[in-house]
């Protein structure tokens, strides 16, 4: 509430001063009002479901350029883990986690581009990850499992 109350008097200073609402009002793209810091993600993961990996790409990076903020990193390093830039997707996944270590996401994702890799040993610490962080279970942890067993099955 502080934040918007502080954004409020640089408006009226910037009104007081001549100068337009529009040029001194930041704007936040988010979905809820409450986090500030929460980018929306709709258009880039509509690209992401329709395979536009180069649109999903140029949003993102203009996203991570603006947000650090761990579900941006973490959609980037799965990106660059579909067009095969497994680097890059990497050091992704690695800051979304340094960002934000309990993302389920970014430990399943990172866990899947260790299997694409070859790296099973690493993969299991992902799914070891994913049963601390859900002993119960969750999604993630399940579908990261099911790709172990369909790589450990071929």
């Amino acid at each position: 509430m502080t934040k918007y109350a502080i954004l409020g008097y640089i408006w009226l200073c910037a009104i007081s001063a001549g100068f337009s609402a529009v040029t001194a009002f930041p704007a936040f793209a988010v979905d809820n009002m409450q986090s500030t810091d929460a980018p929306d993600l709709t258009s880039a993961r509509a690209k992401i479901d329709a395979k536009d990996y180069a649109g999903a790409l140029a949003e993102l990076r203009g996203l991570a350029e603006d947000n650090q903020q761990a579900d941006v990193y973490n959609l980037m390093g799965y990106t660059l883990r579909k067009t095969g830039d497994y680097r890059t997707s990497l050091t992704y996944y690695t800051k979304a986690l340094e960002l934000q270590p309990d993302h389920r996401a970014a430990h399943e994702y990172l866990g899947e581009l260790y299997v694409e890799t070859g790296d099973m040993a690493k993969a299991e610490e992902q799914v070891s990850s994913l049963k601390q962080l859900c002993p119960s279970g969750c999604e993630e942890l399940e579908d990261l499992q099911k790709v172990i067993a369909a790589k450990d099955s071929n």
